[in-house]
Order: C-alpha cells, then structure tokens, then sequence
C-alpha cells in the first residue's frame, strides 16, 4: 500500500476533504468539535490501516467509537476516584448521612 494503493491516512484525508462544506456550514462553537472527530480517527491511524479496510469511513466510525469508548472509561475512573475520596472524606469528618440504620 502507499504506492498503488492510498494509504489509510491518504484516505482519511480525502474523507476530510470531502467533509469540509459541512464543517464551514457549522457554526463556529461546532467547528472545533467537527475537527476533533478526525484528530481522533487519526489517533487509531495505525491499526485502521493495518486492517486495510475496503471502505476507509467504516474505519473511521469504528476509530471514533474506540475513542469515545477510551473517554468513557477515562471519565468513569475519574468519576469513581472521585466518589471514592469523597466518601473518604466523609467517614472522616463523621458524617452519617446513611439514615441511621446502620449501612
């Protein structure tokens, strides 16, 4: 590939390329947001294009759900490090806001 064939990267590229009208029709709170997706495609390049996909937009969806899957869990780890030094805060300042019966 790269020489007879476009590269995965040459293709998202051209997927870009051909998505910009909708990104200037976008206001300009949404462009950032618009170039990010493909920022994002971008990160898993290297393993879209060693499954050679046939058509490189079925790649770039699955990129982008691996992306938001990686910010899911990122979030989540956050979230939950969170509750837990939040209640560690509570148990000990004393507070009993369990309802009294013991949980």
């Amino acid at each position: 590939m790269g020489r007879t064939n476009p590269t995965y990267r040459d293709s998202l590229r051209r997927l870009e390329s051909e998505w910009e009208p909708m990104r200037r029709a976008l206001r300009r709170e949404y462009q950032a947001d618009f170039d990010r997706l493909f920022d994002r495609g971008r990160n898993f390049a290297d393993a879209a294009g060693y499954a050679n996909p046939r058509d490189p937009a079925r790649a770039l969806l699955l990129s982008l759900a691996l992306a938001h899957e990686v910010e899911l869990r990122r979030l989540r780890a956050e979230l939950e490090a969170r509750a837990d030094g939040g209640s560690a805060e509570r148990d000990v300042e004393g507070d009993d806001r369990g309802g009294g019966d013991g949980e």
